[in-house]
């Protein structure tokens, strides 16, 4: 007759054991392969992280340089400007009126580098007075004008790109 009994010495039962040891064997090799996992996803952030501070290195020098000669083309084309000026200041035998036509050309010139540039001069006679580019110093009494009417200019206004840079400063027709 054949002893049923699971707890009887000399029998090899498959019991709970058995189950617990392939889950422990099941769950030791998942983590194993987490555990894999998760070191390939660090290195990949550390390598990302990595690329992402040297080109913020890079974009960082290139602005660096950027600053350095942003006014290099302008600069560039005021030399010609610069010469003009010391040329007429080392001709210490020319006239009045040879230094003035060189001084002419000079101002020709550094108009046109301005403008190029983005530069425009704000100039406003005769015209109604603006206060976003105009700076009134003074009132005048005038019959020849209408009121708010600049009648004279003291020194000429510049604008940059639309950009106010120096306003006019400005004698305007008071109001009546």
């Amino acid at each position: 007759m054949q002893n049923n009994d699971p707890h009887a010495p000399g029998q090899a039962a498959e019991g709970p054991d058995d189950g617990v040891n392939a889950d422990l064997e099941a769950l030791t090799a998942r983590l194993g392969a987490l555990e894999t996992e998760l070191s390939q996803a660090r290195e990949t952030v550390l390598r990302e992280r990595a690329e992402i501070e040297n080109q913020r290195r890079r974009l960082q020098r290139d602005l660096d340089q950027a600053r350095r000669f942003a006014n290099e083309k302008l600069l560039g084309e005021l030399l010609p400007v610069y010469d003009g000026i010391a040329l007429g200041l080392a001709n210490e035998n020319a006239d009045a009126k040879t230094l003035r036509e060189g001084l002419e050309l000079t101002l020709k010139q550094l108009e046109k580098v301005t403008q190029a540039n983005g530069l425009t001069v704000v100039d406003p006679l005769h015209q109604p007075f603006n206060p976003d580019h105009h700076q009134a110093i003074s009132a005048v009494e005038s019959n020849e004008h209408a009121p708010n009417t600049v009648v004279a200019v003291v020194q000429k206004g510049f604008v940059l790109n639309d950009r106010l840079l120096r306003p006019a400063l400005v004698a305007v027709v008071r109001d009546n």
